[in-house]
């Protein structure tokens, strides 16, 4: 049995935006996906899953999930869970050379489906360390990054990043600008992560905005000025490496990241993929004296980020109608592990 692990993941700026070459900057955090992979002796793949803001469920199939597995739990999350991991195996089998691969799956996660958090890529990246290595093949972090990218694009139909797999596979915070990915030294960020127990459909959200930018010249300068923000931020939480800040206090710069993350909620508001309760989050986080909040990921639903190294945030968090859950989320330096 091989076991790997990947953190999930919070969008300091940038969320929709990547996905037309703007820039993205996302942080992993210590919320991980584990993945338990053996071996079969014939082609099939049982995948048997828990803690996916799921009742859990076990499945066996051979080929391909199209078959529609019968599990009494609501089908578009089954849909979700199982197309992320049966486009890990494709990518597994092709790195090691072993079409007719089979495996005993299954897979663990702190991070609920669909919020925001990165279940999906995380799930991707430890499931193709897992399984490659089950198979007698190692690849780098950034290999991993790039077959979790061509997973997660078969599956969302080509409107992927390559944020949340990179930010997986290699931990930290990172900045991604369509191929070209790299970690930023950024200081450590007193995260803050509300949770509305909800979930957003990722791929109706992302065609959503694709529609709106594109019958409005407005919506899509909205989606520039977002790479704007990212280009500012990426300066403010990396400044030796420009000069452009260096020498600047630590929270001072944090305290203007918060602002960036007020003006990147309000344009993700504009377009129209936030929702009553992340606003709610939001807000409360703001009052609480958060240096800045706004939601993380396809929005719908789900969750938001906040900067506050105070108590106030989460504990105003807890007490805001909508939220179901809030907890302080520290930096993932690392991405993969390896555990067996």
């Amino acid at each position: 049995m091989t076991v790997s692990s990947a953190p999930g993941k919070v969008y300091l700026f940038g969320e929709h935006a990547v996905v037309y070459g703007e820039p993205a900057v996302p942080c992993a955090i210590e919320r991980r996906a584990t993945v338990s992979v053996t071996a079969r002796d014939d082609d099939h793949v049982r995948v048997e899953a828990s803690d996916l803001s799921l009742d859990g469920f076990t499945v066996e199939y051979a080929g391909s999930t199209d078959d529609r597995p019968d599990v009494d739990v609501p089908a578009g999350l089954v849909e979700a869970a199982m197309g992320y991991i049966d486009a890990a195996v494709e990518q597994a089998r092709d790195a090691a050379d072993a079409p007719g691969a089979g495996f005993d799956i299954t897979v663990e996660s702190e991070i609920p489906l669909g919020a925001g958090l990165g279940s999906s890529a995380a799930v991707t990246v430890a499931g193709i360390d897992a399984a490659t290595r089950e198979l007698g093949t190692t690849l780098s972090p950034e290999a991993i990054a790039d077959r979790a990218y061509r997973a997660e694009s078969a599956v969302q139909k080509g409107e992927a990043s390559r944020a949340d797999t990179f930010c997986s596979a290699v931990g930290g915070a990172v900045r991604v600008e369509g191929d070209d990915c790299r970690r930023i030294d950024a200081p450590d960020l007193p995260i803050v992560v509300g949770f509305d127990g909800g979930a957003g459909d990722t791929g109706e959200l992302v065609s959503g905005v694709r529609a709106l930018k594109e019958r409005y010249g407005f919506a899509a300068d909205t989606v520039e000025t977002i790479g704007d923000i990212v280009r500012t931020g990426e300066r403010l939480l990396d400044p030796d490496a420009d000069d452009s800040g260096a020498g600047v206090d630590a929270a001072d710069r944090i305290a203007e990241v918060g602002d960036l993350m007020n003006f990147n909620h309000g344009l993700l508001e504009s377009l129209g993929v936030s929702s009553r309760s992340l606003d709610s989050m939001v807000w409360a986080a703001r009052e609480a004296g958060a240096h800045g909040a706004k939601l993380t990921g396809a929005g719908g639903g789900g969750c938001i980020v906040a900067l506050d190294p105070t108590p106030e945030t989460l504990t105003a968090l807890r007490f805001t109608p909508g939220c179901e859950e809030a907890f302080r989320a520290e930096l993932a330096t690392d991405g993969v592990r390896r555990l067996e």
